[in-house]
């Protein structure tokens, strides 16, 4: 590795904890205060930066609470994805791009564990000033944009290819459901269970075989 890409990476790092610092300053003040009841010059003192520094990274405090899209899914976890579909000619659709997905999936659910105590916070705040969805739907379709051109561009094709768009689709919809269950009063199972099954369900309803049935204009003599 290069001293520029070494530096790059650390430069990154740096970045990415100093959003996730700004974040857990802002949801913990609205986790008390509310979202009214406090400035951005609080959220400043608690993440120990300037407010040019906020405003570098986020436009509102509203932002800071949802967080950045890009922080969720680590950038060497996608390139290795990426990678996966590199012995496939550019324009086909790669023979292992589903269980790519599934281990990508199942990536992600370890990190997802891992800021467990965050997530369940969001989930609180949202409770709390629910004005905040419309935020969290805006980040969502980013995330699920770039989810998109990643896919893209590991199969060699553009993003609103249709195997590409089911792929966000799917496996969007399926971790949704996993996290709403897994987060759920009184639910004792894992995560990565949760996120398994409905995979699993989805691979067995897709499996079956299925006929297209003839149009009215089809089927007349």
């Amino acid at each position: 590795m290069t001293d520029s890409a070494t530096s790059d990476g650390l430069r990154e790092r740096k970045r990415r904890a100093t959003r996730t610092a700004i974040t857990s300053a802002a949801r913990a003040l609205t986790s008390e205060k509310g979202l009214n009841g406090y400035t951005v010059e609080e959220v400043c003192e608690a993440a120990g930066i300037s407010r040019r520094t906020f405003f570098n990274y986020f436009p509102a405090k509203e932002d800071a609470i949802i967080g950045h899209a890009e922080d969720d899914v680590p950038a060497e976890v996608i390139d290795e994805f990426v990678a996966g579909g590199a012995d496939s000619p550019a324009g086909d659709i790669s023979p292992t791009l589903f269980r790519d997905l599934v281990r990508l999936s199942l990536r992600l659910a370890e990190d997802m564990t891992a800021s467990e105590e965050e997530t369940r916070q969001l989930i609180a705040v949202v409770k709390k000033e629910p004005q905040l969805i419309l935020r969290i739907i805006g980040v969502t379709e980013q995330r699920e944009a770039q989810f998109a051109r990643d896919v893209a561009r590991r199969e060699g094709v553009t993003p609103d290819h249709p195997v590409v768009q089911m792929a966000v689709v799917l496996l969007s919809t399926i971790a949704r459901k996993s996290s709403m269950a897994y987060f759920s009063d009184g639910n004792t199972r894992s995560y990565r269970d949760l996120l398994l099954e409905n995979i699993s369900a989805a691979s067995l309803l897709f499996s079956q075989p299925f006929d297209i049935p003839a149009t009215a204009a089809e089927g007349r003599p």
